[in-house]
């Protein structure tokens, strides 16, 4: 087995379900952004519209809210002059590597992921062989790319733990040192936003009140009274971080402040320290106004062009089947096919 050196190569996706929200940004995008920035990476990001549709979606819909997750990329900073921009069924290498990945993933690896145990719920039985096989193609997503690096939420890093097993699994199997084992990158004091009405609760598109969430295409006005809005306690801010204990709402608010102003925690106390609410939150809500509403605007431009949004896809699945094709035609030529 030779020693193979991979190129650093960043891969990350997202499922257009429609309705980003501040989460989805400070969990996801931002980081994406700062990945693509700060160089020493290939960066390549992707909606994965073949992952949304392990459960029914209307195509319609499906179609809308894959540009309006690619207007949400671009918008946040996502640079396809820097960065590869994909929808995942337009680079069919994807779909391909996850038919052979699915021979190699082993049955007791896949029922041992608890997201299908989530999402099926007592109805696994009538839950479609695309949700319960997923992780595989997530791995295929990644793999068929070399990539070296996946920027993943806490929620994720089971499904990397899976591509990491299949990635040494094809290697062992076929005496080579073709696939990386890929690292996760989890990094950030907000990758979990929580709701701005129950700091105990994630921020969630699905929660039946608007004013629980920031939406990316809030406009400023909307952002602000939000923010002013937001459940609180009664106490000033602490000086230190361990004072936010048992302060869910705060130490939210806290959290969102530092990751909007690329702060610590430990800086927005020092600055904040003391304060009340209601010194604190007019100045959240201009940092938020100030970070967001370009975003929002830009979305709504980008949406307003949808052939733009095309463009820009198709340009994004010519580059990226320059990295794909060849490592799927060396898989196939490890596997044996012939022809390939």
């Amino acid at each position: 087995m030779t020693n193979t050196t991979f190129t650093p190569r960043v891969f990350s996706g997202m499922q257009p379900s429609g309705g980003l929200t501040l989460g989805n940004y400070l969990g996801a995008l931002k980081r994406y952004v700062e990945m693509q920035d700060q160089g020493g990476f290939e960066t390549i990001y992707c909606m994965v519209d073949l992952h949304a549709i392990t459960t029914w979606q209307d195509p319609a819909d499906l179609r809308a809210k894959t540009r309006e997750l690619a207007a949400g990329y671009i918008a946040a900073g996502i640079d396809y002059e820097k960065s590869i921009l994909i929808n995942q069924s337009a680079v069919p290498e994807h779909a391909q590597l996850g038919w052979v990945f699915n021979c190699v993933a082993r049955m007791g690896w896949m029922q041992r992921m608890t997201q299908f145990k989530d999402k099926a719920g007592k109805n696994a039985q009538n839950a479609s062989l695309g949700l319960f096989a997923y992780p595989a193609l997530m791995a295929a997503d990644i793999l068929i790319y070399h990539a070296t690096h996946v920027p993943v939420g806490e929620d994720q890093k089971q499904h990397l733990e899976l591509t990491r097993d299949i990635a040494a699994k094809f290697n062992h199997d076929y005496g080579v040192d073709f696939f990386p084992i890929t690292e996760p990158v989890i990094e950030g004091v907000a990758t979990r936003v929580m709701s701005l009405r129950d700091g105990s609760k994630k921020m969630s598109k699905s929660d039946p009140s608007d004013a629980s969430r920031i939406n990316m295409t809030d406009d400023a006005d909307t952002i602000a009274k939000k923010i002013r809005k937001a459940k609180t306690d009664p106490d000033a801010l602490p000086s230190e971080a361990k004072g936010l204990e048992n302060r869910p709402e705060a130490r939210n608010l806290v959290n969102i402040y530092a990751a909007l102003g690329d702060m610590t925690v430990e800086q927005v106390l020092a600055e904040y320290g003391g304060a009340q609410f209601g010194t604190f939150k007019p100045a959240l809500a201009d940092l938020a106004v100030s970070k967001l509403a370009p975003i929002s605007g830009e979305m709504a431009r980008l949406m307003d062009d949808i052939p733009e949004i095309d463009r820009i896809l198709a340009r994004g699945a010519e580059q990226a089947r320059t990295i794909t094709a060849p490592i799927l035609k060396k898989t196939y030529e490890i596997v044996g096919m012939v022809g390939a």
